[in-house]
């Protein structure tokens, strides 16, 4: 039986995520065990026409990618959002509340019209239907070899539906809203095991919203803890801007 081929792309991000997977090292070679990477312009230089799983980094920023996306979606059977970019929009989404050619004016100065963008970066799903998605800035590069295995075996991806608050919970961490913090972690999806709350930092949303994310219940943390509404609305705007509507 063959193995899947599986080729990778990018759109608008650092393509730290893919950089991430090179690092992967033992596990890579475990990897290419039951899949067949065909493209992956980070690592390779060859390209194909053919692959059954595309996994795609970046956001869909510019009017011309929307024929290169359906172009992926036609030829592959799986199509894998990889990314807080390819999957919420990302951080490229902070435009997203900001007129197109005044933002043109400030990055691009001297000729703002060579340059081609959306009116917003939007997530792959805006322009083609998704199949799963791996999420984080970078992702996590164990989460993207678990989720890669399910698809190859036809299974669920198997992301975690529950809040990072539970991560946060069984690694015994003072919850931060004590020391008088912001975290987004009671709406936003674990799998991370809290790496930032666990090494001093907050949740700042990168995996996205949990399903049927319990929002009064935010709005209630704030409150029990005289912070500004405000705060969370910043920090949702961060990688989830168009989430932000939501908590007001």
């Amino acid at each position: 039986m063959s193995k899947p081929k599986v080729a990778f792309f990018d759109f608008t991000s650092c393509e730290g995520c893919q950089l991430s997977i090179l690092n992967l090292e033992t596990e890579l070679l475990e990897l290419l065990d039951i899949i067949d990477i065909v493209e992956f312009r980070e690592a390779m230089s060859e390209k194909s026409d053919t692959y059954d799983i595309a996994v795609i980094e970046g956001s869909y920023s510019r009017d011309s990618d929307l024929k290169r996306l359906r172009k992926i979606r036609e030829t592959a059977g799986v199509v894998v959002a990889m990314g807080a970019c390819a999957h919420i929009g990302g951080l490229n989404a902070l435009r997203n509340s900001q007129q197109r050619e005044d933002l043109l004016k400030k990055v691009y100065p001297d000729h703002p019209e060579w340059y081609e963008t959306n009116e917003k970066a939007l997530p792959i799903s805006a322009a083609i239907k998704v199949d799963a998605v791996v999420p984080g800035c970078p992702v996590d590069v164990k989460e993207f070899v678990h989720i890669v295995k399910n698809l190859v075996l036809g299974k669920d991806p198997g992301l975690p539906t529950y809040p990072v608050c539970v991560e946060c919970k069984l690694n015994e961490n003072i919850c931060v809203y004590e020391l008088g913090k912001t975290c987004l972690g009671p709406v936003v999806r674990a799998g991370c095991n809290a790496v930032c709350t666990s090494n001093g930092g907050v949740c700042i949303g990168c995996r996205g919203l949990i399903p049927n994310p319990n929002l009064n219940s935010q709005k209630d943390i704030m409150q029990k803890y005289g912070l500004d509404m405000q705060r969370i609305i910043d920090s949702v705007n961060l990688f989830m801007t168009e989430n932000a509507r939501e908590v007001q």
